[in-house]
């Protein structure tokens, strides 16, 4: 009963499927939603740069009363007009501005996908260290009872005078030790509890076994955090040849309906005129600043080029982590082979230690160290399973892949 009690312990901690909680985090975390806000007020700013290609229309009016008269101009006029206006062109600034606000949102959801997967890998992680944690908690828990067993035999013994001290104490020493061991594992157990319900926004409990697939990928899909620098050095772009086009024509045309009355008049202060419609054509282009805007222009370009290195340098990371993940799966499936045989050889020499140290053959030394040698074992065959499972994550998130579509 003690030893179930034992093993039930770290139970609280699970409760969910790795997939489920990569779907979670998808909608739930708060860095998640903060990133689909800003997508979403890039989606505006593109609706409101799209909106400039049409007319603009004012409305207006006045009323002005002269308490002195002046020849000719009657004392009260009040006037509405309506104007309407549209810029017939402007040397490609409405569309390059629009092209810029729509790379800013393209990066801007290449940015919320680059995040979305990086939380993925990163609860991955998390996940299957706690499962790594638990194994090796639950293995000194097994060898903590074992212990216990044994000092309380050896006990017996010494009060029987057929044991010395320092056997006593040697026991209860690796008994002690033990314990502060797995008290150290419960806490990092804790804070990596702490860390994945801060990522998911919300308590877990049970976490059950997951896996994923092996599925060989011959080909590489840009990451979103390249496909972000991409949108973003091309907003630059469009940026600059927004202010290029300054120095072409801007060419406007407005129609102005005016409407006026009158108050106060008499023959030498009469009314005017009671409305007036007004085209007005206006065509103006820049031809000296200084070279403020042609430099501008340049020094946008280099910041686009500056981006061009960084996604350079970030498809040669690429292909590297994606060549290292392939060799991290090789390599922990050797790691898997080795930790099981050392297990099964741990196994079988405690077995065969623990019954020569009850007939009294050997002493507790051979007997802690057989114990010590199993308990080891058995956390580092459950631990190399775990990172193996972290690898596929590596592999696939190098990959360009979304994680959670390669779980079982």
């Amino acid at each position: 009963m003690k030893k179930t009690l034992f093993l039930l312990l770290p139970a609280f901690i699970y409760g969910e499927t790795l997939h489920s909680l990569l779907a979670y985090v998808g909608e739930n975390n708060k860095l998640m939603q903060a990133q689909t806000l800003d997508k979403n007020s890039k989606q505006k700013e593109l609706d409101a740069q799209q909106s400039s290609y049409y007319p603009t229309l004012d409305l207006g009016a006045s009323y002005q009363s002269s308490h002195e008269r002046s020849a000719m101009i009657p004392g009260d006029i009040y006037s509405a007009y309506a104007n309407l206006g549209f810029d017939i062109y402007d040397g490609g600034k409405r569309s390059s501005l629009v092209e810029q606000k729509r790379s800013e949102y393209a990066a801007s959801s290449y940015d919320e996908g680059a995040l979305k997967k990086s939380l993925s890998l990163q609860i991955v992680q998390d996940f299957f260290t706690m499962k790594s944690l638990d194994s090796s908690q639950r293995a000194r828990e097994e060898a903590s009872i074992s212990l216990q067993t044994q000092l309380e035999r050896m006990r017996a013994f010494y009060d029987a005078k057929l044991a010395t001290t320092d056997e006593v104490e040697r026991l209860k020493a690796s008994y002690e030790t033990n314990l502060y061991n797995i008290e150290a594992i419960k806490l990092d157990i804790l804070t990596k509890k702490r860390a994945l319900e801060l990522k998911l926004s919300k308590p877990i409990k049970i976490l059950e076994k997951s896996h994923f697939k092996e599925v060989p990928l011959e080909t590489l899909e840009k990451l979103d955090d390249i496909s972000a620098l991409e949108a973003s050095r091309d907003a630059i772009k469009s940026f600059a040849a927004s202010l290029e086009s300054i120095y072409y024509p801007q060419i406007r045309l407005e129609d102005t309906y005016s409407y006026y009355g009158y108050n106060n008049t008499d023959l030498t202060h009469p009314e005017g005129i009671y409305n007036q419609n007004k085209i007005l054509l206006s065509a103006n282009f820049r031809l000296y600043d200084g070279g403020v805007l042609k430099e501008s222009a340049e020094a946008l370009e280099l910041n686009a080029r500056a981006i061009d290195k960084r996604i350079e340098y970030k498809n040669d990371e690429q292909k590297m982590h994606h060549e290292l993940s392939r060799e991290r799966i090789n390599t922990n499936k050797i790691k898997i082979q080795s930790a099981k045989s050392a297990l099964v050889a741990a196994q079988s020499a405690f077995e065969t230690i623990e019954k020569k140290y009850q007939a009294g053959i050997l002493d507790n030394v051979a007997y802690l160290d057989a114990l010590a040698a199993r308990m080891d074992a058995r956390a580092l065959y459950e631990s190399s399973l775990n990172d193996l499972e972290i690898a596929y994550a590596f592999y696939y998130y190098y990959s360009g892949k979304n994680i959670e579509e390669f779980l079982q």
